[in-house]
């Protein structure tokens, strides 16, 4: 099998398909699919994916791989399977869907060296070049080995590794060691110093009495000396400096180890058929619909403990950063040095270290957002989405897909369980649960046996009729008032971001819009500036109308800024931690505030949809939702869901621990039934409900979904091409099947790019994705002139 097909990294639909390259002899023994390759394509040297190998080729005069990148393969059987399911299911490049699985180190410009892990002895001139230095080059220590095979053969037994170095950074962190001699070396050193150098008598004894290594700042803290004290000490060879790799720990913090809590009867009774699926090595989906605090999360620690006792591996998936460092803390309690975590807030190196240590089968567990799925594990035992209803779950970029259906795929490779859990799961998965399609497992009661948080809705229409025009009711400040005298903590969400929604000039009624995009500009104070949230455009407040050149220009609409400001002069002696997109860009910011707010450093906690779910404090009893309805007016079939949602999982934040809470919701529709029914925690009754309205309309999940967005500078252009799509799409549906547009897309232009969509409804359409990538090879040269045809399976964002 001297040739491989490789996928090669150009990120265009008319090379989406393998080309077969002839394996020169020095690669022979060692190339194996999931390894990165540089192959001449055209005139170019560019990498790519091997993605097997073969006997012969079709083709003659076949160019040979000019580099291998990677000893151990970084991606696996499994991984270069789904790859390809992937692509094929959401319509991509195989390429992106292969990128998609890495992570950052590896798609950039790097240089590889070699590391010792172990203290076996190697080779000769490897084991003097390695003692001198703590690394040396790929090339290097290929020379000295001979042969790749060899190099091979030190990796996979564990005694080297190939350590990628980015841009002339490198993506290793080191510590320095101090190691001591032998004692009998030290006491003879120490009979022979000089009584004057006291110093150098204090670190002698120090290590005859801990004659262990030790980091260096550690022992320079301990004894209060520095560098100079030690260099007489090296010189006489008394003591060693050595260089070691550390992982980068993005939780630094000890974790309390924590015991198996006793499970309730209706938790034995969910985790029971779990385990059974666990047992037996059998695939299946299971829905645990759970109310806020029933204790869902220990189900799946237990569960994952018995998947570790045989030797396998699980992935746990939460949503947003927002939730990690609580969960992590959960995860590393119970299990300790075996769980990784994966997500956007780490740096480049603390995510290529996580990822590493996976890749080195080093853990059993990854915790992390949605590219965790992808985890290079080849155990795996049992997947866990929590808090499956979240949006956060859909890639909103090439390739879509969703976490869910990358889960369940993965779950049936390896004859797994996979969990999806939630207190309010998306009704596409309590229908399938309703239908056996998955196992649905419900747990109704809190694991303290407290009841649900009572929830007031409050008719924000009437506060206004009775000359109350703050943003808060009077019911909402007496009671933020009495928590504050109790000493109990608040948590009040917002569903906007910003200080205000837009300027609006109160004489002729102009409103501020971004030039490059249909939708106003929204108001930050801190700047005193117009910023737009689709494309960065940021302009100066202006002063005067810059249609009618009145002074009239007022504040519409509520953003956290704002609230901030206007609880600041409503309950002064209050202390407010804001957290929304604007004060958690920083990384650590989300720990930072959240730490806070748990140490009691504020009363309370003002946010956006990030503080709505996972969180758990103790002395939180009152939980207010201002602008309750603020997404039901947006064009969006899920906007009632998702107002359920929301504030059914921010109400979970209040009373979860001994004292009792109180949830209000402040919102000018109290009549809606999503917020009638949340107050309720009623997600039958709602299920029930919207299910009849998504029957009448024909949406998921009596229907699938498919989005084609065609973008362009010139409108005519996007409109012409959409018609066409429209036209050849219609030939190739089925009777049952319809097409909707094309019809501007709710925001119609953006960073200057006229947008319009087509929505197609489908029952079975098997060969769907086979009709768009048609139609994509059919408007491929428009596609070179820069316009964008954007294929969208179950879209979640329909904006």
């Amino acid at each position: 099998m001297n040739i491989a097909k490789v996928i090669v990294d150009v990120p265009s639909s008319v090379v989406n398909q393998t080309f077969d390259y002839r394996i020169p002899e020095k690669f022979q023994e060692m190339l194996k699919p999931g390894m990165r390759v540089v192959i001449p394509f055209g005139p170019r040297k560019i990498t790519g994916f091997v993605i097997k190998r073969i006997h012969e080729s079709s083709y003659e005069n076949l160019r040979e791989i000019m580099d291998v990148l990677d000893i151990t393969p970084v991606l696996t059987d499994e991984l270069l399977q789904l790859g390809r399911w992937l692509a094929e299911k959401t319509v991509s490049l195989y390429i992106s869907t292969y990128q998609a699985m890495l992570p950052q180190v590896l798609k950039a410009k790097y240089s590889k060296e070699i590391i010792r892990l172990t203290d076996i002895p190697l080779p000769n001139v490897l084991e003097q070049k390695l003692q001198q230095k703590n690394a040396i080059s790929f090339e290097e220590a290929l020379a000295v080995l001979g042969s790749y095979k060899n190099l091979q053969y030190y990796i996979e037994k564990g005694d080297l590794a190939v350590q990628y170095v980015v841009a002339s950074k490198a993506t290793k962190r080191y510590k320095t060691l101090v190691y001591p001699s032998s004692p009998e070396h030290l006491k003879e050193g120490l009979k022979k110093t000089n009584n004057r150098a006291i110093r150098q008598k204090e670190i002698l004894q120090f290590f005859i009495q801990h004659p262990y290594p030790i980091d260096q700042t550690e022992l320079y803290q301990q004894l209060q000396i520095n560098r100079s004290n030690l260099k007489a000490l090296i010189d006489k060879e008394l003591l060693t400096l050595k260089k070691v790799e550390v992982y980068r720990n993005p939780y630094e913090e000890e974790f309390k180890k924590t015991k198996n809590l006793q499970l309730t009867d209706e938790q034995e009774l969910a985790i029971r058929p779990i385990n059974n699926s666990i047992e037996n090595n059998v695939h299946k989906t299971f829905l645990l619909y759970g109310v806020t605090g029933s204790g869902k999360t220990e189900i799946y620690l237990q569960a994952i403990e018995k998947v570790i006792h045989k030797g396998k591996e699980a992935i746990v998936l939460v949503p947003e950063i927002s939730l990690t460092p609580q969960m992590v803390k959960r995860f590393k309690g119970r299990f300790g040095s075996n769980v990784a975590v994966l997500h956007s807030a780490l740096s480049v190196g603390e995510k290529y270290d996580e990822w590493r240590k996976i890749h080195r089968k080093e853990v059993k567990v990854v915790v992390g957002a949605r590219s965790a799925i992808f985890a290079p594990f080849e155990n795996l035992g049992i997947i866990i989405i929590d808090e499956e209803h979240e949006t956060t779950y859909k890639q909103e970029e090439s390739p879509r897909y969703h976490a869910r259906d990358v889960a369940i795929k993965r779950g049936e490779y390896n004859d797994c369980p996979v969990i999806l859990g939630s207190a309010t799961p998306t009704l596409e998965s309590y229908a399938r649960g309703k239908k056996d399609v998955y196992h649905l497992l419900k747990l109704t009661k809190r694991t303290n046996e407290k009841p649900m948080p009572q929830v007031d809705i409050i008719d924000m229409r009437k506060e206004l009729h009775e000359g109350n025009r703050t943003m808060f009711s009077r019911a909402l400040t007496e009671k933020i008032k009495a928590c504050l005298i109790k000493q109990e903590q608040i948590v009040l969400l917002l569903n906007r971001r910003g200080y205000s929604t837009f300027a609006l000039c109160r004489d002729c009624g102009h409103v501020e819009e971004c030039p490059n995009c249909d939708i106003s500009l929204t108001f930050h104070k801190g700047e005193n500036a117009l910023k737009c949230h689709y494309c960065g455009h940021e302009q100066p407040m202006p002063i005067y109308c810059p249609n009618c050149e009145s002074t009239s220009i007022r504040f519409f609409g509520t953003g956290t800024e704002r609230v901030e400001e206007a609880l600041t002069k409503l309950i002064p002696e209050a202390k407010i931690i804001r957290m929304d997109v604007d004060t958690t860009r920083k990384k650590g910011a989300h720990e930072r505030l959240l730490k806070r707010f748990a140490e009691k450093e504020a009363d309370i906690l003002l946010g956006t949809q990030m503080i709505a779910k996972g969180l758990d404090f103790e002395n939180v009893t009152l939980v207010g939702v201002l602008a309750a309805d603020s997404m039901l007016h947006l064009p969006d079939f899920r906007s009632s869901e998702k107002t359920f949602q929301l504030i059914t999982q921010v109400s979970g934040r209040a009373g979860r621990h001994e004292l009792t809470g109180e949830v209000i919701v402040q919102t000018y529709t109290p009549d809606h039934y999503s917020i009638e029914l949340a107050s309720k925690y009623d997600f039958e009754t709602f299920f029930n409900h919207e299910m009849q309205i998504r029957k009448t309309f024909l949406y998921p999940p009596y229907v699938f979904l498919a989005l084609i967005t065609i973008s362009h500078e010139n409108e005519q252009n996007v409109y012409s091409v959409a018609q066409q799509i429209r036209s050849k799409l219609e030939n190739k549906l089925h009777d049952g099947s319809f097409i909707l547009g094309p019809s501007p897309s709710p925001i119609a232009r953006i960073k200057n790019r006229y947008r319009y969509q087509l929505m197609i409804k489908y029952r079975h359409e098997p060969y769907l994705q086979q009709s768009i990538n048609k139609i994509l090879e059919d408007f491929q040269d428009e596609r070179r002139r820069d316009l964008q045809i954007l294929i969208d399976f179950n879209p979640y964002q329909l904006m």
